[in-house]
């Protein structure tokens, strides 16, 4: 079976081919017109490379940036949102956090959809799914025809209460696809069956906003493949870290949009389980963005809501607010590409504007003229200009120079290269910095962590970063520049079902949690098996608990799917278990609640062969020397540079010297070692 995996960044499209065990990689400028051509373009090279044809690929898995990039910039579909009377304004007065303290300019992120495409039904249900006011069929008739007239390409229905009882929602589906079957609807109680009415309405918004854009787009991918002799299977990586079908990644595209970072962080989960990691900082440093995962027990963390489209410099708060099941991290605007300023208070600034693919950093020569911190790196001997993104693209070293000189070292009275150094700080301290927020937000010391660092430009900057936030070593595996893609191989096919059903502990109802529980089995596995085709999934169940009073709840892992009246006293221990790690101790005398539950179901995971490191220092060649400016000493020094292909396990090297691939390149700094793994991995340490 060959498998692709194909990634859509900001910046590079990569595609991972999986031939008997043997991975080959292919590394292009994303093409942001029409996305679809740099994935065959990718394809086409890395098929050569491993010397098949398209037509010979079993199966695609697609990860992509494009539903999240129609959200930040607004360019989705003509989209209504229909709530209940009185609720029009939900996703437009947004909640009471202030995301900038003691701003008294705050400006808050404008509303997915305008206040002039947002209409009301008269209809009301309570928290318990009870009907208080019916929906006449009517009414719903009527607005579908007008919908229909005001020409409309997609509606979001979002009623108050819908989680509890969906019944008004389902009508108006309905009719709409009797009356207005052109227009694409989307339904809360389908999309997030979850509480907190602001992140719902978002989530269906923001489903029915980019729906009609990712079908076309999914659309004409097939169609292109096959035009092209790749007639195989394409399924879709979704924010949760699962492989979904095509037909529900069109129904449901607001789960793709984490669908990228989501194959980094299963990518470096395989590699913890390889070598028995229990604690690993994942980084990935791509084009556009760095993204920071947290992975415990070979498990990234995971959450069942996350913010896109920050507006204030990625700060959380400030974005718009979605409830899906997501892999939980932080990703900040500092990519190769992340353009560097100098502000009135003549400090650098990098990011979170992005040069991206067109017209890319101003070393690409394609009429870039603005430095990035891809210009600062090659300034600073780290990237080789001759074989750049598996030698596609020529750097120049000039062009990166006088881009440097003129908005950076002019501005605050230095040469180029003291402004490459500086602008590299300043991007290693924000990713450091927001490396330790995450970390302090989950109650964790990053220290006793390790990192696993893979991106286009993570292993250039890995070393410094852990530097900083006292890491004593890393690890970058094979093929780390295009670590994502490779992700998307590993990928279970998944899908997590989440639902709310409220009620208070001492009011534990058995046979309601379970026909709960049954209803999401069924669902879950019904995407998976659709997709697997055979075999039996495999079951992870959660129930989402708080104590009352509180505002959030905490995921309570279960074993069991059938629940008698007695295992309620079972769910406190488990509560008051979880409670203590997140928080110490668990708080006594308080009433406790069930808020929602989530069943994932997934195909069996392949095992994993577990791996020794090795630990010899001994037995590299270094292939040239080269000037490369070293951060333990802020000096330039002569740097070896090693051939990483031709590196043996065993093989180690001492700092400061520069391993180069085609697809990125590892800065190993003075009192810094690397050694060989048997898997291809380099481990890089500081010396004993």
């Amino acid at each position: 079976m060959i498998k692709a995996g194909v990634d859509i960044g900001g910046t590079f499209t990569d595609v991972a081919l999986e031939v008997g065990g043997r991975i080959t990689s292919a590394k292009v400028l994303t093409n942001q017109a029409t996305p679809e051509q740099a994935i065959l373009d990718a394809l086409k090279i890395a098929a050569q490379d491993a010397g098949i044809k398209l037509a010979d690929i079993s199966v695609i898995i697609h990860g992509t940036t494009l539903a999240t990039n129609a959200l930040i910039e607004r360019r989705g579909a003509r989209t209504a949102l229909i709530t209940t009377q009185g609720f029009r304004d939900v996703i437009e007065m947004r909640s009471e956090n202030r995301f900038e303290q003691y701003d008294l300019d705050i400006t808050l992120p404008p509303a997915l959809i305008d206040r002039r495409h947002r209409y009301t039904l008269a209809e009301r249900v309570n928290a318990a799914g009870e009907v208080l006011l019916p929906l006449a069929r009517t009414d719903a008739e009527a607005m579908a025809d007008t919908l229909r007239e005001q020409g409309y390409e997609s509606v979001a229905v979002g009623l108050i209460h819908a989680y509890a009882n969906p019944a008004h929602e389902r009508m108006i589906r309905d009719v709409f696809a009797e009356r207005a079957p052109d227009i694409a609807i989307s339904i809360s109680s389908e999309v997030s069956p979850q509480i907190r009415e602001l992140e719902r309405f978002n989530t269906v918004c923001a489903n029915a906003y980019i729906k009609p854009l990712m079908a076309s787009y999914l659309g004409r991918l097939v169609e292109r493949l096959g035009a092209d002799g790749a007639h195989c299977p394409v399924y879709v990586i979704h924010s949760g870290g699962g492989i979904i079908d095509l037909e529900t990644a069109i129904a449901f595209p607001v789960r793709l949009v984490e669908s990228g970072p989501a194959g980094g962080a299963i990518f470096a989960t395989h590699i913890a389980a390889r070598y028995g990691l229990d604690r690993v900082l994942s980084y990935d440093m791509g084009g556009t963005t760095a993204k920071i995962c947290l992975i415990e027990d070979m498990r990234p963390k995971t959450a069942k809501s996350f913010e896109v489209a920050r507006t204030y410099r990625f700060k959380k708060g400030s974005g718009m607010p979605i409830s899906i099941p997501v892999i939980d991290m932080v990703e900040i605007g500092a990519g190769g590409g992340s353009i560097a300023t100098v502000d009135a208070m003549r400090q650098i600034r990098v990011g979170p504007e992005s040069a991206g693919s067109e017209p890319g950093p101003a070393c690409y020569g394609r009429g870039g003229d603005r430095p990035t911190v891809s210009d600062a790196d090659l300034m600073l001997g780290r990237l080789d200009p001759n074989n750049f993104a598996g030698g596609s693209i020529t750097l120049s070293a000039d062009q990166a120079a006088t881009a440097m000189d003129r908005d950076i070292g002019a501005a605050l009275g230095m040469d180029a290269a003291q402004a490459a150094y500086g602008l590299c700080e300043v991007v290693d301290e924000n990713m450091a910095n927001a490396a330790r927020v995450h970390a302090v937000e989950n109650g964790k010391d990053i220290g006793k962590y390790r990192m696993i660092a893979f991106g286009g430009a993570a292993p250039i900057h890995a070393a410094r970063l852990c530097q900083k936030l006292g890491i004593t070593e890393f690890l970058v595996p094979p093929g780390a520049g295009v670590g994502s893609a490779i992700g998307f191989l590993l990928a279970p096919f998944s899908f997590e079902a989440v639902r709310t059903d409220h009620m208070g502990l001492s009011d534990f109802d058995a046979a309601r949690v379970n026909t709960i529980i049954a209803d999401l089995s069924t669902e879950a596995d019904g995407f998976v098996r659709q997709a697997m085709g055979q075999g039996e999934p495999e079951r992870e169940c959660q129930v989402f608990m708080r104590y009352r009073g509180q505002g959030w709840e905490i995921p309570v892992d279960i074993d069991q799917t059938e629940f008698q009246a007695s295992d309620a006293d079972k769910l406190k221990k488990l509560f008051d278990e979880t409670y203590t790690r997140f928080f110490g101790r668990p708080i006594e005398g308080l009433e406790i609640e069930l808020v929602s539950w989530a069943v994932k179901a997934s195909s069996p995971a392949a095992p994993v062969e577990t791996i020794t490191a090795l630990n010899s220092t001994s037995g590299a060649e270094p292939t040239g020397i080269r000037q490369l400016f070293d951060i333990a000493t802020e000096k330039w020094s002569d740097a070896d540079i090693y051939e990483r292909a031709s590196l043996a396990p065993g093989n180690g090297l001492a700092g400061p010297a520069v391993i180069v691939e085609s697809e990125t390149a590892t800065v190993v700094p003075t009192s810094y070692e690397a050694i060989a793994q048997p898997d291809g991995c380099l481990l890089v340490r500081v010396m004993p």
